[in-house]
């Protein structure tokens, strides 16, 4: 049985193969292909329109415990690209 995560924008379950695994990097959002990076991690599917829901509800300084803004750049064009 695989095991299943919670997507931070649309907050549903699904198993974690679908999902792409995110870490803070000092203050940019990083994609951790291979999931092994040390540090909280968020799941979020590789949607653009999930990715526009958690930045809506402030879903990744949530899920990282940061207050500092992150940079969502490189997150938002590999999801449209």
């Amino acid at each position: 049985m695989e095991p299943v995560r919670t997507c931070v924008g649309c907050r549903s379950r699904a198993n974690r193969s679908t999902l792409v695994r995110l870490v803070a990097r000092e203050t940019q959002i990083v994609v951790d292909d291979r999931a092994s990076l040390p540090g909280r991690g968020a799941w979020l599917h590789p949607d653009i329109e999930c990715f526009r829901l958690a930045e809506k509800k402030r879903a990744f300084a949530r899920a990282f415990r940061v207050r500092t803004p992150l940079d969502t750049n490189s997150l938002e064009n590999r999801l449209n690209g």
